[in-house]
């Protein structure tokens, strides 16, 4: 492996750098390395940081072998396998592979053209670093990003975008604003393990694409008055001590301790448009080659939820981990194809 770093010469420039090291950008890496390109993986986290970040006790929705990359099987015990498991499987595949993976750098900007990207990173402590490629994939997903409600008290310490583990709620007021799955799940934890929880969703019921085995249950908690629930509401001020909440009766506050707001994420489009990806109409769909998955910008490629743009519920892993291959044999049919000059 070349030395990235090594200033100008032919071989220290990748022939693609893959923004992301989630489950997507490890296959991108592998099915590159598999047509015989040199790759490296750039995240500003460690190694699938959002699934790092999924609630500790998480089961997937899907089975093992649709999480699978590399062409490396996933055993599970488990009909749907854990966080912990696919945090556990995915190690394993980048080993396997020797993917080169640079944990914690953050990419700061993109200079250069297809042939000769120069990438400016920043790692945890403001130091600076470049990295060169031929191409460049982008895979950050959209868990990074949450989407913010724009009200007073967001800010506060005791707001938290992602739920993780229900013990340090024991046996106080949290509130829960979201209607989907991780609003669902997070609400039904939390009260199992003791936290008194307020439920807090725009709709008028929780959302039709709750999973059909978790939707039964909170909805029974709700109508047992064991998870208090606020529809067609908004939360409009988080306190210290209390939130402020517009219900179709009327303005209510409410005494609050936490809140998780699960409301949501998006891809960072600010990022992609700064490297020239144009994103258009009201999902802001990046433009992109259906085959190759080759962006507006030459040399740059989308793989993973944000050729969805906004809509992020159409790409998972499940579908996503085959953009890799379709990404790698548009490199090599462009090494093969002579330069015109």
């Amino acid at each position: 492996m070349s030395n990235a770093n090594a200033g100008g010469t032919l071989d220290s420039i990748f022939d693609l750098l893959v923004i992301g090291a989630g489950p997507t950008g490890l296959a991108c890496a592998i099915e590159a390395q598999r047509k015989g390109l040199t790759a490296v993986l750039v995240d500003k986290g460690c190694v699938c940081n959002s699934l790092f970040h999924y609630p500790s006790h998480m089961t997937f929705f899907t089975t093992s072998e649709l999480l699978e990359i590399g062409d490396i099987p996933f055993p599970s015990p488990n009909s749907k396998p854990t966080r912990n498991e696919a945090l556990e499987y995915y190690r394993q595949v980048a080993a396997h592979y020797k993917l080169d993976v640079r944990q914690y750098q953050r990419v700061d900007r993109v200079e250069g053209a297809e042939g000769n990207f120069t990438v400016h990173t920043i790692d945890r402590f403001g130091r600076a670093g470049t990295l060169r490629a031929a191409a460049l994939a982008i895979a950050t997903g959209y868990y990074d990003l949450p989407n913010l409600m724009q009200i007073p008290g967001e800010d506060l310490s005791k707001v938290h975008h992602y739920y993780d583990d229900p013990h340090p709620y024991y046996g106080l007021d949290v509130a829960v604003i979201g209607g989907k799955n991780s609003a669902a799940i997070a609400a039904l934890e939390l009260w199992r393990h003791g936290a008194r929880v307020t439920l807090i969703h725009r709709g008028p019921e929780m959302h039709r694409h709750v999973k059909y085995w978790i939707k039964p249950d909170i909805e029974n908690r709700i109508k047992h008055g064991q998870i208090n629930a606020y529809f067609n509401s908004r939360v409009t001020e988080i306190g210290p001590d209390t939130i402020r909440v517009e219900t179709p009766q009327g303005p209510v506050t409410l005494h609050n301790d936490f809140v998780f707001a699960l409301t949501g994420y998006h891809p960072d489009f600010d990022f992609l448009e700064g490297l020239g990806v144009t994103c258009g109409g009201v999902d802001r769909l990046p433009v992109c080659h259906k085959e190759t998955l080759e962006s507006n910008v030459p040399g740059i490629y989308l793989a993973g939820v944000i050729v969805a743009g906004s809509r992020t519920n159409e790409i998972f892993i499940e579908n996503g981990r085959f953009h890799g291959r379709q990404i790698a044999a548009a490199l090599a049919a462009k090494r093969r194809k002579p330069h015109s000059h």
